[in-house]
């Protein structure tokens, strides 16, 4: 079984609303829905289960009852950081599900294939996740904001969301992070400080996150690319 997770506890501040971004609507469609319904698409995935705010939790039941096209799925109380969030979520986890996606709520142009291909990885490897080579120069400041180094551009990558990890592995990463109050990036982060590997799953600049009021216009152009 495959259970994919998705915070959307997020408060938006960076969109500079006083909403939740995931319930802007991309051509009359909210990105939380587009989301779960790209998830939904995938024959490998059983099911979903959304971290939300606690004071939003009945809005987005509400929400997705509208949809009928979506995946069985659970909805919990998310936490102050995405971390506790997703914490949340795990405690839901079926014990017969094998692995465990997580996923931004706000990516909601990730292509079926790039979700698959890190779902085949994770099995294989333990973890993977998706990921682009990085197109910028990289430069690494110090205090004072002066560059002390620059890393070979051809060794980065930007990485993305969907991350997938086997059942205990997440788990047991999450577990530790607890025990020292380490509050991760993301949860590969969680994963490799325990020394596991994790693959990287080329994906594409689509698969962009939606935070900023120029991320739904590019959204939109994208998707009026597609026809």
């Amino acid at each position: 079984m495959v259970t994919a997770i998705f915070p959307a506890a997020g408060q938006s501040r960076r969109m500079k609303i006083s909403s939740n971004k995931n319930f802007l609507e991309l051509d009359g469609i909210p990105v939380l829905i587009r989301t779960l319904q790209k998830f939904s698409q995938s024959k490998k995935i059983d099911n979903l289960i959304i971290a939300a705010a606690g004071d939003e939790i009945e809005t987005v039941k509400n929400l997705l009852k509208k949809f009928s096209d979506l995946k069985p799925f659970k909805i919990v109380a998310g936490g102050s950081e995405r971390q506790y969030s997703i914490a949340n979520a795990l405690k839901e986890i079926a014990d017969d599900c094998e692995i465990i996606l997580v996923h931004d709520a706000a990516r909601p142009l990730i292509s079926v294939k790039v979700i698959d291909e890190v779902i085949d990885a994770a099995k294989i490897y333990g973890g993977a996740i998706a990921a682009v080579p990085e197109k910028n120069t990289i430069k690494i400041v110090d205090e004072n904001n002066f560059v002390v180094d620059t890393p070979d551009r051809s060794k980065l990558v930007a990485v993305q969301t969907p991350q997938g990890f086997q059942r205990k592995i997440l788990i047991d990463a999450y577990e530790k992070a607890a025990q020292d109050k380490f509050l991760g990036t993301d949860d590969s982060s969680l994963v490799e400080r325990l020394g596991y590997k994790v693959k990287i799953i080329l994906s594409n600049y689509r698969n962009i996150k939606i935070t900023t009021p120029e991320d739904i216009l590019a959204a939109k152009a994208l998707l009026k690319a597609d026809g």
